[in-house]
């Protein structure tokens, strides 16, 4: 099975991939989503405990079936803290996460096909605001996806790590605070 994971600035590119994708034909069941916790005026203001506690419900992190986005729902992952999230990654991060395995996002993400390097810049770019988007497929036209995925300007995470680097960063801490955005930073990351 074949994976891809592309992170965007904005939810707002996300969410027009993520309708693009199903409808080419992907599966709900096949996308998965996670971003900050800032996108959503509904969990803004949510902290790391009450989203550990509240969770979300397999439902939502299995997609549901009126589509991934009606899916959404409140999760805690280590390092990221409370992001919304929905489908199979965000399911085994949290699962990963309860089971106190000790890479979380980064594992869940090594372990869909994503490069490391790429999962550290992919996992940090969450933290600062960034909504990731997976699609796993067996059947689906490669050149389709990556197509769909391309269309909606995506960051490149080599040009991204240059810029994390740059700041003294090194690679993706599940141990770090959660990130807290400014209101421009908000309004950025929730943009239509």
């Amino acid at each position: 099975m074949a994976a891809y994971s592309k992170v965007y600035d904005s939810y707002a590119q996300a969410e027009s991939a993520v309708r693009d994708l199903e409808q080419a034909g992907i599966p709900s069941a096949d996308i998965s989503l996670v971003a900050n916790k800032y996108v959503s005026e509904q969990y803004a203001d949510v902290n790391e405990t009450s989203a550990t506690s509240t969770g979300i419900g397999l439902g939502a992190a299995a997609g549901g079936g009126a589509g991934l986005l009606a899916g959404l729902g409140l999760l805690a992952i280590p390092g990221l803290g409370p992001v919304v999230a929905a489908g199979w990654l965000a399911a085994t991060a949290a699962g990963a996460a309860a089971g106190a395995a000790t890479f979380g996002i980064i594992g869940a993400l090594v372990d869909a096909g994503t490069s490391e390097p790429d999962a550290h810049v992919y996992s940090e770019a969450v933290r600062r605001g960034g909504t990731l988007l997976t699609v796993r497929t067996e059947t689906a036209s490669t050149s389709e996806i990556e197509s769909i995925l391309a269309r909606h300007k995506p960051i490149d995470p080599a040009l991204r790590r240059r810029e994390y680097e740059q700041t003294g960063w090194r690679e993706f801490d599940p141990t770090a605070e959660p990130y807290a955005p400014s209101q421009a930073e908000i309004d950025r990351m929730r943009r239509r």
